[in-house]
């Protein structure tokens, strides 16, 4: 038999327990009766019926407080009272107090007690019905939270790494650029390369490589202020945009990075140059070195290629990339002394 087949019967009389015991189970139903309030609320305690079956005047208790008691433990439960004449004024307070129908004692007709009882545990079953359906749409909701929220990571994140992709990165950068004409305030960018990665790569896999790269993108991260943003830009390229920030203490904080990197105890760099690994900077600062987004990031490369040029490093990157010319205005105007930090 299957849970929503059980019926809980209490009753003073014998009789109508007995009475009730074989209608209903000549229906098809489980039925367990008692003759006290306290001895069927523990027979529901220990294992909780569907649908309850009650005298309003049972021995110990009164109905509504059986019914109170039971409905606090499971709302879903449905309890039916039986009444005679003389009981009428307390069946009116049980079905105020939510019981679902009322029985007429001595029973007259067994097919409308069975068809109540029939409504009754349809009931219950359409409400758990019901309940596992929310249930099982809230399952589903989170799980579209969850892919809607890991879409939203991808779009703006680098998988490997965790930072910002090269795209979001271009639209923070326009934003905070316009931000700092706007106040007015400084802003720098820090276009950084991985030394000898096509080495390292070549020397211990690509797999070593990419968790190198990841690693880098945490020690960045721990290294930069809660301002500043940090992005992969592509390969074995990073770029950090450092908000308010005038070139001095630019070249401070890129200083502090190569120094992080060059003392982190990266794994398998005993064939690396040096035995570490390094990093090469390219700095540019808004507004002295150019004011607007691409022109300004391309001031930020070639000064990181000059770098890596003068310290030896073989580029990572075609050495065409450089060859191209970007006009500036002769008449774009120096900034005014005051523009340091934002208002």
């Amino acid at each position: 038999m299957t849970d929503n087949s059980r019926i809980l019967v209490i009753d003073a009389e014998e009789r109508f327990r007995r009475i009730l015991s074989k209608l209903f189970e000549t229906c098809g139903y489980d039925v367990t009766t008692k003759a006290c309030g306290v001895e069927g609320l523990a027979a529901y305690i220990k294992s909780p019926f569907p649908l309850v079956i009650t005298d309003v005047d049972i021995p110990d208790m009164t109905s509504v407080e059986l019914l109170q008691q039971i409905k606090r433990m499971n709302n879903q439960t449905e309890i039916i009272v039986m009444n005679n004449y003389t009981s009428s004024n307390a069946a009116i307070e049980a079905m105020r107090a939510g019981a679902y129908d009322c029985l007429a004692k001595p029973f007259k007709d067994k097919e409308v007690i069975c068809n109540t009882v029939r409504r009754a545990l349809e009931k219950v079953r359409l409400e758990r019905q019901n309940q596992n359906l929310i249930t099982m749409l809230k399952q589903h909701n989170n799980i579209l939270k969850t892919a809607n929220a890991r879409l939203k990571q991808m779009a703006t994140h680098d998988e490997m790494t965790g930072l910002l992709n090269h795209r979001y990165f271009q639209k923070k950068l326009k934003a905070e650029i316009d931000r700092a004409k706007r106040y007015p305030c400084n802003l720098s960018i820090l276009f950084i390369d991985l030394d000898y990665f096509k080495k390292y790569n070549d020397t211990n896999g690509h797999l070593a490589g990419d968790r190198l790269l990841r690693t880098l993108g945490s020690l960045f991260r721990k290294s930069l202020r809660n301002t500043d943003i940090v992005a992969r830009y592509g390969g074995d390229e990073f770029v950090v945009i450092l908000v308010e920030t005038p070139k001095t203490q630019a070249r401070q904080i890129a200083a502090k990075l190569h120094r992080r990197v060059a003392e982190h105890p990266f794994a398998l760099t005993d064939k690396m140059p040096g035995g570490r690994i390094t990093i090469s900077i390219g700095l540019a600062t808004y507004p002295e070195d150019r004011t607007n987004s691409d022109t300004l990031l391309h001031r930020a490369d070639q000064r990181l290629y000059d770098h890596k040029h003068k310290r030896g490093c073989p580029p990572s990157y075609p050495m065409e990339r450089y060859t191209e010319t970007i006009a500036v205005r002769s008449t774009e105007k120096k900034p005014k002394d005051g523009a340091q930090t934002c208002k």
